[in-house]
C-alpha cells in the first residue's frame, strides 16, 4: 500500500509551475458515457476537476463524498468533472460502477489533460470559479479528517464559489 501511495502523491512534473490561479487550462473530455464536455463552455457554473485512477486507494478514500456532494450540489450551479488518469478503460468502468458515480468522468487519453494541470498525483481536484478562473486546487484525498482537505473545507469552497 506505502508503493500505491508513493505513485499516487509521487508524480514528477517538469517545467513550468503548476496553474493554481488565472484562466482555467480550457480542454475537452469524452466521457465515458460518449458526452463530449469543454470546460470553457460550462461558463457561469462552478466545475470541480478531479484526478484519479483505479489503483489509487487514497481515490477510493474520496469516492463517496464526491458523489454525495455531486448530488447535493448539480442543481446549484456545480458541475463535476473526473479525469480518469492513466488508467485501463475496463478498471475505469468497474471504479464508476462500483462507486455508483453519475457525475461527468472521462479517460485523459495520452495524459493531456494531467499535462496541462500539471498534476503533481492522484486524487488531484482544482476547483473553476464561474468566471473560468482557478481557485486553488488539492492534492491528496478529500475525507474527513484529511490533512490535506477536510469534507468541510471542500464544501466551504464550494459555498464561496457558488456566491462570487
Amino acid at each position: 500500500m506505502a508503493i500505491v501511495a508513493f505513485f499516487a502523491f509521487g508524480l514528477k512534473v517538469r517545467g513550468e509551475p503548476q496553474p493554481s490561479s488565472g484562466l482555467a487550462p480550457d480542454f475537452t473530455l469524452i466521457t465515458f458515457n460518449e458526452e463530449t464536455i469543454r470546460l470553457s463552455q460550462l461558463r457561469g457554473q462552478v466545475v470541480v476537476i478531479n484526478f484519479w485512477a483505479s489503483w489509487c486507494i487514497p481515490c477510493r478514500a474520496e469516492a463517496p463524498f464526491l458523489e454525495k456532494t455531486f448530488r447535493d450540489y448539480k442543481n446549484r450551479g456545480v458541475v463535476f468533472i473526473g479525469v480518469d488518469w492513466s488508467d485501463p478503460e475496463p478498471d475505469a468502468r468497474k471504479y464508476i460502477a462500483e462507486f455508483n458515480l453519475t457525475y461527468y468522468n472521462g479517460p485523459d487519453i495520452g495524459t493531456k489533460i494531467g499535462q496541462l494541470y500539471r498534476i503533481r498525483g492522484v486524487p488531484e481536484t482544482f476547483f473553476v470559479g464561474k468566471d473560468g478562473n482557478l481557485y486553488g486546487n488539492a492534492l491528496g484525498p478529500i475525507t474527513r479528517d484529511s490533512s490535506y482537505m477536510t469534507h468541510a473545507q471542500f464544501i466551504a469552497k464550494l459555498d464561496e464559489l457558488l456566491e462570487k
